[in-house]
């Protein structure tokens, strides 16, 4: 196995010595330069020149190294195994990944020698990091447009159904996703992978990065995801811990800070002394004697021991609390046969 510092040293024979610098500037090659480079601008600094002679001087020691490579058949060779990888992929794949296959071919590459063997030789491509996609190799031009509109179109499917990815799970929904499509699944994850508009939260779930769940924003959106995870009420300085735990940010959620959030949201509910519950999930806001006038209504009348299993599904009182409330009545009746029922005003 040759080592990279041997083939970039074959591609870069006959280059000037300034040609040289600008390359190895450019690519972060000369050990001195930041991960990915320097910009044209900084390198027209130190060599004082314009940034569009070091981009002419670039663009002809490129050229020189573009024949260097189609001459010489190790580099041939390691090029068109790389380009295969990433073809095998679907025409695309994550920077990591290659890099990593790359380093099975020769010796103490990195990605900054990837980058400069795609952008010289031409035989795959480097698609630099924006807002939408982290950045990957891809082989052809038809194969970033074919990863790019499935993404997008993957992307548009999910918006209109978050409900049923979390019911139904994200996988179920890509699986039927894919019915309508001539992909494999492997590939499609594959293209799903570069994409910054999916993500998947501390809890497993995958989704759309702008879906609260899946990307929790605020201290209220935390509470929420850990409460409808979590499934059953839990008290807020808990909540707190939960919080911190999932290590959703490097923000540190304060037992204070939740318990002001959870009183102002009326998706959650208070059921106990400091315990707090999903409105979802079937807890009632109220008082107990709200609450047992709700279910007495809804439901119709029911014995003591019905009540009490009742409201305990949706708050935590004392059974002191229900019976007492139960026998005012001003607001309750007991019928003959030991129901109770709202009385008539």
């Amino acid at each position: 196995m040759a080592s990279i510092t041997k083939l970039v040293n074959a591609a870069v024979i006959g280059l000037s010595p300034r040609q040289k610098e600008v390359i190895f500037s450019r690519f972060g090659l000369d050990g001195n330069s930041p991960k990915g480079g320097q910009t044209l601008a900084a390198i027209g600094e130190t060599l004082h020149v314009t940034r569009e002679r070091v981009r002419q001087i670039e663009n002809g020691a490129i050229a020189i190294i573009k024949r260097n490579i189609s001459r010489n058949p190790e580099l041939e060779a390691m090029l068109r195994k790389i380009a295969a990888f990433i073809d095998g992929k679907g025409g695309i794949a994550k920077k990591t990944d290659v890099v990593k296959y790359a380093a099975t071919l020769a010796t103490g590459i990195k990605e900054n020698h990837v980058d400069f063997l795609a952008d010289a030789s031409g035989t795959f491509h480097l698609y630099r990091e924006d807002d939408a996609f982290h950045p990957f190799y891809y082989v052809t031009e038809r194969d970033l447009k074919t990863a790019r509109t499935f993404v997008e179109g993957w992307v548009a499917f999910l918006k209109g159904r978050k409900e049923k990815v979390f019911v139904e799970s994200y996988e179920v929904q890509l699986a039927g996703f894919l019915k309508s499509k001539a992909l494999a699944q492997e590939v499609a994850e594959n293209y799903l992978s570069v994409s910054k508009h999916i993500h998947k939260n501390p809890y497993g779930d995958t989704g759309l990065r702008d879906w609260p769940e899946i990307s929790p924003s605020t201290v209220r959106d935390k509470i929420y995801l850990v409460l409808r995870k979590h499934g059953e009420p839990l008290h807020f300085e808990d909540i707190a811990k939960h919080i911190n735990s999932a290590k959703f940010d490097a923000e540190k959620a304060l037992a204070p800070t939740v318990h002001n959030e959870l009183i102002k949201d009326q998706r959650f509910v208070l059921v106990g002394r400091g315990l707090y519950g999903l409105k979802e999930h079937g807890y009632e806001p109220g008082t107990a004697r709200e609450v047992i006038a709700k279910i007495l209504k809804t439901k119709g009348a029911m014995n003591t021991a019905e009540v009490m299993e009742a409201v305990n599904r949706q708050r935590f009182f004392k059974p002191n609390t229900i019976l007492i409330n139960l026998q005012n009545r001003n607001f309750f009746e007991r019928m003959p046969d030991g129901k109770y029922k709202v009385r008539e005003s």
